[in-house]
């Protein structure tokens, strides 16, 4: 299999810079490439892998261990000085989205323990990627136990499986490389953090630099073998230097000066925890082994800087990816270029106005014969957790319960597929064997009862948002209380792992804002610049959230769907309009489709259609201001009193 030239790799210029700051010095912790589609992230992160030196391993150690200092914990020890030991190249395991536990971590090899009797350990990839590089491609689609199961490693250094009836721990020391489409959703904070640096990648503008990426791609495509040869002498000069930088590593001097200005940069930049600095430090001292400096200078700090640190500063998932460059500039000493002194052209369409509201047009840009507002959400609160009825079968997640892959073993089954129930199937064996053919005989013998665990434990949901922006909902202050409380599911939503959807309802009919999605900074940024105002069509909106939802089970049937409707409960536009609206909320009611009304009515004197809704529906009623998981606590505590 021909591996494209690392070398031949257009307009990744950062991306190349990381991974190769991660080769010289592994210990920064890896690399996380966030990127549009058709950026050829995975082809930059598999060509530098092919440039990694080699590794000398113990000779039929199958974790790797480094004969001059191997682990005196290996399963496979311990290994006298002196053993034997042979060269291989650095590995670049991958970490498929959809691999189970025991398949990332090892578990008990299964033929030995049923034939022979015997409980053997079979390593998992974590044990193939010690001492090289695990890749992850679209990191943020991978399930939350197979997270866990990085964080720990990655934390530690170590893997140790507890279960079966093996307790085994391994050394797992690795690059964590990891590629993502931030339009698909964010990465968990606890292992966002875990990468050392991260990269922000995207399609050059320059139709001359494209044109020679189609070239170059159409190149190898046509003949891998003349293509490669030809960057074979550039390749091997990467490999050289990256030799250098290794062996230059260990005599690069950070001075006291240069670790001030690292803690100066960081604290002034805000970022959580102190592992910021330490990142920050060593790949300042990768950067100055790199380019052959012996002393790290603030050169070298203001690369570290701006690959470390912009991942770090996000507070939630609404955040903005990055930082102010002219603030490393001067806190660095650099001074920023002089500001141009006709000042910038306000006359475009960038300038002052841009983006507001304008009266009596609607967000397609279309008359609305209505005047619209648009307030702004506050900051979002820890909200009540909404499920979905009875028990579901969808993907790993954190908030209805589901027969899942990961949770407590509640029962056994038959099957080919899932986990092993080993009890059961020993049980089963020994009071009901079945038999079985002798391959190539006339002979049978008896086999196994195999029986598959049956697990429960928490699904993620569509969680789809049905949103009034009606004449009714634009006073100011109750749109701001809306806007909070949606802001505030969606940054729930996130935090389980769910998928998330916008339809919105005004005037005379409904659109579906943002159709389902895993990425919640971009709902939330549509719920920002929602405006309100104009007559209320709620069967428009309650029949588009259907249509959705049909679509969507016939993309993942096994996703169950939790409908938020967030309204006052008027309805106001077209004939029959109330008429209209309950039959729309029967023939969601008939499709069981599990749904939660959020009451936006406020004031004294209330009419109570929200809560008329919410019954026809079979949905839980929640007044707007009970969405808060604080304000509940109150509300039963004075109900009580």
């Amino acid at each position: 299999m021909h591996v494209y030239p690392f070398s031949a790799v257009v307009g990744s210029d950062d991306l190349a810079l990381a991974l190769s700051l991660c080769a010289v010095s592994p210990s920064i912790g890896g690399v996380l490439v966030r990127g549009e589609k058709g950026t050829a992230k995975s082809t930059t992160v598999r060509a530098q892998a092919a440039l990694l030196p080699q590794v000398t391993e113990v000779t039929g150690c199958r974790f790797a261990c480094d004969p001059a200092a191997p682990d005196p914990a290996c399963p496979d020890g311990p290994h006298p000085g002196g053993a034997a030991a042979q060269t291989r190249p650095a590995r670049l395991v991958e970490l498929p989205v959809g691999a189970t536990e025991d398949r990332v971590t090892g578990s008990l090899h299964l033929q030995k323990a049923l034939s022979a009797g015997t409980a053997e350990y079979e390593p998992g990839l974590l044990a193939r990627a010690h001492r090289g590089v695990l890749y992850v491609d679209e990191v943020n689609l991978l399930h939350d136990h197979l997270v866990d199961l990085l964080l720990d490693a990655a934390a530690m250094g170590r893997c140790s499986v507890e279960r079966d009836g093996v307790s085994v721990s391994h050394a797992a020391r690795f690059v964590l490389v990891g590629t993502m489409n931030p339009e698909e959703g964010e990465l968990r904070p606890q292992l966002l953090d875990r990468f050392g640096l991260t990269v922000e990648v995207a399609a050059p503008r320059d139709p001359q630099v494209r044109a020679e990426i189609v070239r170059r791609r159409l190149a190898f495509d046509a003949d891998p073998d003349v293509f490669v040869a030809r960057w074979a002498d550039a390749e091997a000069a990467l490999t050289r230097r990256l030799a250098q930088a290794r062996d230059r590593l260990p005599q690069v001097r950070l001075g006291d000066d240069a670790l001030v200005a690292i803690a100066e940069v960081c604290a002034a930049f805000d970022v959580d925890g102190m592992r910021a600095d330490l990142v920050t430090a060593k790949t300042a001292v990768a950067h100055a082994a790199w380019v052959g400096r012996d002393e790290v200078t603030r050169a070298d700090i203001a690369v570290a800087a701006r690959l470390a640190l912009p991942h770090r500063r996000r507070r939630n998932p609404f955040d903005e990816p990055g930082m102010d460059e002219s603030l490393l500039d001067e806190l660095l000493g650099e001074q920023p270029p002089e500001p141009d002194p006709d000042g910038p052209d306000d006359s475009g369409p960038d300038g002052p106005g841009a983006g507001e509201a304008t009266p009596g047009r609607d967000d397609r840009g279309q008359g609305s014969g209505a005047a619209t507002s648009v307030a702004a959400p506050a900051e979002p609160y820890r909200t009540r957790l909404f499920t979905a009825d009875r028990t579901g079968r969808g993907a790993a997640g954190r908030r209805s319960r589901a027969r899942t892959t990961v949770g407590r073993t509640v029962g056994e089954r038959r099957g080919d597929t899932g986990p092993i129930h080993l009890p059961a199937t020993i049980r089963a064996t020994a009071t009901h064997p079945c038999v079985v053919p002798v391959a190539g005989t006339t002979e049978t013998t008896h086999g196994w009862q195999v029986r598959r665990k049956v697990v429960e434990g928490r699904e993620a949901n569509l969680v789809l948002l049905c949103v009034d922006a009606s004449g009714s909902m634009a006073a100011r202050q109750r749109m701001t209380q809306v806007k909070t409380a949606i802001l505030s599911l969606l940054l729930d939503a996130y935090r389980r792992r769910d998928t998330v959807g916008l339809v919105t309802f005004r005037g005379d009919r409904a659109t579906l804002v943002l159709p389902p999605t895993n990425s919640v900074d971009v709902a939330a940024t549509r719920l920002r610049e929602l405006p309100a105002g104009g007559r209320t069509p709620l069967a428009e909106g309650l029949l588009e959230a259907a249509e959705t939802i049909r679509r969507h089970r016939l993309r993942e049937p096994d996703r169950r769907a939790l409908l938020v409707v967030v309204t006052d409960g008027r309805a106001t536009a077209g004939p029959d309009a109330v008429a209209r609206s309950l039959a729309a909320a029967d023939r969601l009611a008939a499709a069981g489709i599990d749904a939660v009304v959020v009451d936006s009515e406020t004031g004294r004197f209330r009419m109570g259609l929200a809560a008329r809704l919410a019954e026809r529906l079979g949905a839980e009623h929640v007044p707007v201001g009970e969405v808060h998981a604080d304000a509940l606590t109150t509300v039963v505590r004075g109900r009580a009193a």
